[in-house]
């Protein structure tokens, strides 16, 4: 497994696997009718935005396994002047979740934060219906900081929302696998 910055050439991938995500997790506070139409399009024409130009106050890392999108972090820099760094999307494909792709993609986001605003913070909001997400953030280090009604999403739909924050990301940071532990990969390969 590699973990890189995402590229133009990956717009396509990271659609998919963010449209699947979307599917599994978000039902009952994403409409159906979004879900189950052309969710895919919706999310590669976002990604099309964030990819195809200059990424200035954005981050993308992917963990790249053979050459396949495996999972990706989004961030946005300086999102929040109290909360910092919004950690705006995680997601993991389906089929190799449990494996350490998601604890290594949060680390590797957070090192970029901490590389580029060391003295902010991350933080992201899940919805509260997710308990395994909520679960992994938590395992994280991430501490719940508060509780509001999200939406209207994509599509449409209301469903309540937990923060998570991270004060100092560079926690996180440090928490990327040792050589030899994990993935096998050396944190500073990219």
């Amino acid at each position: 497994m590699k973990y890189r910055q995402a590229a133009a050439s990956d717009i396509g991938a990271i659609a998919g696997l963010h449209a699947d995500s979307w599917r599994r997790h978000y039902r009952g506070a994403y409409l159906d009718s979004y879900l189950d139409g052309d969710v895919l399009a919706d999310r590669r024409a976002e990604w099309a935005a964030r990819l195809s130009g200059p990424q200035a106050g954005l981050h993308t890392v992917v963990a790249d396994h053979d050459g396949e999108v495996a999972g990706f972090a989004h961030v946005i820099l300086d999102a929040d002047p109290a909360w910092g760094a919004y950690l705006d999307a995680l997601h993991v494909r389906h089929d190799l979740k449990r494996r350490g792709i998601g604890a290594r993609l949060i680390a590797e986001a957070a090192r970029a934060v901490a590389g580029r605003r060391p003295a902010t913070g991350l933080y992201l909001w899940v919805l509260e219906q997710n308990a395994a997400a909520r679960a992994f953030y938590a395992a994280q280090g991430g501490r719940r900081a508060g509780r509001e009604l999200s939406g209207p999403f994509p599509g449409g739909g209301y469903a309540f929302s937990l923060r998570y924050a991270w004060p100092d990301p560079s926690v996180l940071a440090r928490a990327v696998f040792a050589p030899g532990e994990g993935d096998g990969q050396d944190p500073a390969v990219r």
